[in-house]
C-alpha cells in the first residue's frame, strides 16, 4: 500500500491525475476513499491527493494515540504534501475536513495555495451549539445501544449524509468506516468542536479562500460558513446536494471546484 510516515503517524495515500496539487481532506469517516468519484472528475484538471486521515481507513492509529486536535490534522495534511513534495497545493477541505484545512492556513501557509472549504463544521458559529451536538448524540445513541461504534457510526452518517449516500458507496469503503469508528467516537468526537480562530488571526489569511454550502443540507452548516464569510469578506459559492454533495452530485462539485480554482483562485 502506498504510505509515508509524516508526523508521528503512517497515512495511506493515492494520486491521480496531472496538473497543480489539489489535496482532499475527508471529514468524519477520515477515509479517502469516500472521494474516489469526485477525484476521479477532479484529475482531469489536477494531480489529486487523497489519504486516510490518522487511525482511519487504512492508516492505522500511532501507538498510544488517543486524542487530536485540528492542528494536529493540519500538521499531517501538510507534512503529507511535503513527503510528495506537492507543497503548495490547492485544498479541498469538507465538514470537520474543513476545520482542518482551515487550520493548514494558519499554521502551514506555505503548504496552502488555495482553499475550499465545504460546509466546515465550525460548532461554535452555529446558532445553537450545544443543540446541534445533542441532535448529533440523539441520531447515535439508539446504534451505540443496538450494536456498539460501528452501528452507532452508519446511524450517524445515514443522518448527516442521507440514506442514499450510505448505501451508494462502495460496499470497501463501507466496511472500512466501520471498521475505524472506534477513531471517531474514541479519539475525534467533540475534539474540534471549540476551534474557531478570531479575526485578527483570520485577517493574516494570504491565500484565496472559498467557501462552499450545499443547497440541501442541514441548516446549521449554513449558519457557519456565512458567519466565516463575513469574517474573511469573501462569499458564498452554492452548489447541488447533502452534506456530502461529492458523493450526490460529484460532477458538480468538481466542476465548481475547478472553476474557482481557475478563475483567479490558483
Amino acid at each position: 500500500m502506498p504510505t509515508v510516515d509524516v508526523n508521528g503517524t503512517e497515512l495511506y495515500h493515492e494520486l491521480r491525475g496531472a496538473g497543480p496539487p489539489l489535496l482532499l481532506i475527508m471529514g468524519a469517516t477520515g477515509d479517502g476513499g469516500v472521494f474516489d468519484r469526485f477525484a476521479d472528475l477532479l484529475a482531469e484538471a489536477f494531480t489529486v491527493i487523497t489519504y486516510d486521515r490518522r487511525g482511519n481507513g487504512r492508516s492505522a492509529p500511532p501507538d498510544g494515540w488517543d486524542t487530536t486536535s485540528p492542528e494536529e490534522q493540519a500538521d499531517d495534511a501538510s507534512a503529507l504534501l511535503h513527503a510528495l513534495d506537492l507543497a503548495p497545493a490547492a485544498v479541498f477541505g469538507t465538514s470537520s475536513g474543513g476545520i482542518f484545512a482551515l487550520a493548514m492556513l494558519l499554521r502551514h501557509p506555505q503548504a496552502v495555495r488555495a482553499a475550499l472549504l465545504h460546509e466546515p463544521a465550525l460548532f461554535a458559529l452555529f446558532d445553537d451549539p450545544e443543540k446541534a451536538r445533542s441532535t448529533v448524540t440523539e441520531a447515535v445513541t439508539a446504534g451505540m445501544e443496538a450494536g456498539g461504534p460501528p452501528e452507532a457510526f452508519e446511524s450517524f452518517i445515514r443522518f448527516v449524509a442521507g440514506d442514499a449516500n450510505w448505501e451508494q458507496l462502495n460496499p470497501t469503503v463501507r466496511e472500512r468506516m466501520l471498521a475505524s469508528a472506534g477513531t471517531y467516537f474514541g479519539n475525534e468526537i467533540g475534539k474540534f468542536d471549540t476551534y474557531l480562530p478570531d479575526d485578527e488571526t483570520l485577517a493574516e489569511i494570504a491565500a484565496p479562500v472559498h467557501l462552499l454550502v450545499s443547497e440541501d443540507s442541514l441548516p446549521y452548516f449554513a449558519q457557519a460558513a456565512g458567519r466565516l464569510a463575513a469574517r474573511l469578506h469573501v462569499d458564498i459559492t452554492r452548489v447541488p446536494g447533502t452534506h456530502f454533495g461529492y458523493l450526490d452530485h460529484p460532477t458538480e462539485i468538481a466542476q465548481t471546484v475547478s472553476a474557482l480554482l481557475r478563475n483567479g483562485g490558483r
